[in-house]
Parts: C-alpha cells; sequence; structure tokens
C-alpha cells in the first residue's frame, strides 16, 4: 500500500471540499489513486443521502437571478441553520443557480442533470452532503417570464420574490415583491386561485359554520350563502391586488397600482421560502 502523503490529503480537499480524514481514508481506500479517490467520496456521499433520505431539511438559503426577460428562484435546503448560513454552503447553492440560468433550466429535474466543475449538479450535491453531514437538496425552484422584472431577497435568504409588471417601473416592482414576501397571497386574483384551495376553504368554512351554535337549524341554502360572503373575505386577505397594501391599509395592492399610473399591471409573481 503506498504511503499517502499531506500534499495528496491537500490536493484532494481542495478539490473535493471533504473533510481531512475523510480525505486520507478516500486516498488509502483508493490506494493513493486521486480519481479513484474522488469517486468513493462521491459513492460515500450516495450511501449518506440515502440514510438521511427521510430527513428534514427545513433551512437553508433562497436565491435569486435575472437573465434575457427571464427571472429564477431557487431553495437549496439542509437541516440546520448552521450550515445554511455558511458562506461555502451559499457560494455553492450560488453556482447551481447560476449554471440553471446558463441552460434556462424549467425544472429541478433539469438542473440535476447539468455539469458543473466536470460533474453533474445531483453528483456535486452528493459530494457536499459527504462533506457535511446533513441532507441537502433543491428543494424548490422557480422560473417567470416578463419585460419588466423585479427580484427581491428578504430575511437574509429566507424568502425570495419575483414580481413582472406590464411597465418599467422598479420601486413598485420593489414595493410589491415586499408585500408577496410579507403576505404571502396564494395567487393574484380570485380567477387564479384554483379550484382545490377553493373548495378547502369552502368546506372548512361550512365545517366551522355548522359547529357554530348561532348556526343550529339554519338550512344549508342559508349556510351555503354565509359560506360565499366568508369565501369572498379569504380571497380579500388571500389574493395579491385585493389585500390591503403593506404601506397604507387604508388602500388595496390595486389601488396602489392605480394611483402610480392607469393601466399599471402585476402581471404574475412567484414566491419561494426556506422551510414552506
Amino acid at each position: 500500500m503506498s504511503t499517502i502523503t499531506a500534499n495528496e490529503i491537500n490536493k484532494l480537499r481542495k478539490a473535493t471540499g471533504a473533510g481531512m480524514m475523510d480525505c486520507r481514508k478516500a486516498l488509502t481506500e483508493a490506494n493513493g489513486d486521486f480519481e479513484q479517490a474522488i469517486d468513493w467520496l462521491r459513492k460515500q456521499g450516495q450511501k449518506i443521502a440515502s440514510k438521511r433520505s427521510d430527513r428534514e431539511a427545513n433551512e437553508g438559503v433562497v436565491l435569486v437571478a435575472k437573465n434575457e426577460g427571464v427571472g429564477y428562484i431557487m431553495c437549496l435546503s439542509c437541516e440546520t441553520d448552521f450550515v445554511a448560513k455558511n458562506a461555502d454552503f451559499i457560494k455553492f447553492a450560488q453556482q447551481i443557480l447560476n449554471v440553471a440560468v446558463q441552460h434556462k433550466a424549467t425544472a429541478i429535474q433539469d438542473i440535476l442533470v447539468l455539469k458543473l466543475n466536470d460533474h453533474t449538479v445531483a453528483d456535486l450535491i452528493n459530494e457536499k452532503l459527504a462533506t457535511i453531514g446533513e441532507k441537502i437538496e433543491i428543494s424548490k425552484y422557480e422560473t417567470l417570464g416578463g419585460e419588466f422584472l423585479t427580484s427581491y431577497i428578504h430575511g437574509a435568504n429566507r424568502i425570495g420574490v419575483l414580481v413582472a409588471l406590464n411597465q418599467d417601473h422598479e420601486e413598485v416592482g420593489k414595493n410589491i415583491a415586499m408585500q408577496i414576501a410579507a403576505m404571502n397571497p396564494v395567487a393574484l386574483d380570485a380567477s387564479q386561485v384554483s379550484t382545490s384551495i377553493i373548495e378547502r376553504e369552502r368546506a372548512v368554512i361550512i365545517e366551522q359554520l355548522k359547529l357554530d351554535p348561532k348556526m343550529e337549524g339554519k338550512p344549508d341554502d342559508m349556510l351555503a350563502k354565509i359560506s360565499e360572503g366568508k369565501l369572498s373575505a379569504f380571497f380579500k386577505e388571500q389574493t395579491l391586488v385585493a389585500q390591503p397594501y403593506v404601506k397604507n391599509q387604508s388602500q388595496s395592492v390595486q389601488d396602489y397600482l392605480s394611483t402610480v399610473q392607469n393601466n399599471l399591471k402585476i402581471l404574475g409573481f412567484k414566491r419561494v421560502s426556506v422551510g414552506q
């Protein structure tokens, strides 16, 4: 068996980011062969990934980017905030997002097969997992097209937002992005709320009404009418343009847009947050 030198260990550490003892072990297992040592570390990452697949990765970082009329948001998740705040982890997440933007990736599975430094993103994630011993995954990824896009990061990479307007108003875009980050609307307006969300909310409202002693004995058609009124209140609270504007609660977001310029509209938005 060949002798493993400190220079060889340092070279492998620089190439993979793995710990000193892991690099020594890898080189020993590979009998000093550098490429085989890298493969050994990668395989160890896959084993650890399998063991930790059922763990919760509720920490991480959210990053945003814009390029050629498209916005991108990605959350790279991990298990602890200690790792999430680590500069190397944030740099790693940025490298993944950069390659996703470069190749105009539209889904997580597209990113995982992209090459970064001669390895797939999936392999590099496994290597990073082996290095830090935590579950790491691209948990969320969204894109949004538009001529007038605003990106926003809130709370030390905890929440990312993209907003598309029909006109060039960067300040308005930022204000709306802050609204979305704070209020987390389910849709742009009532027409865009999914049927599943509406039906779930309606069922909860009707059940609450049936449990209300004041509603005892009321006919179903009356309960249905009351539930529709409460559903309208839900739309006002949970859809972006109907929400009270956070900087002026006396007006809605739509009212705010109208005071800035006629026909100023929000065309779409995306919101990604850590742990949700």
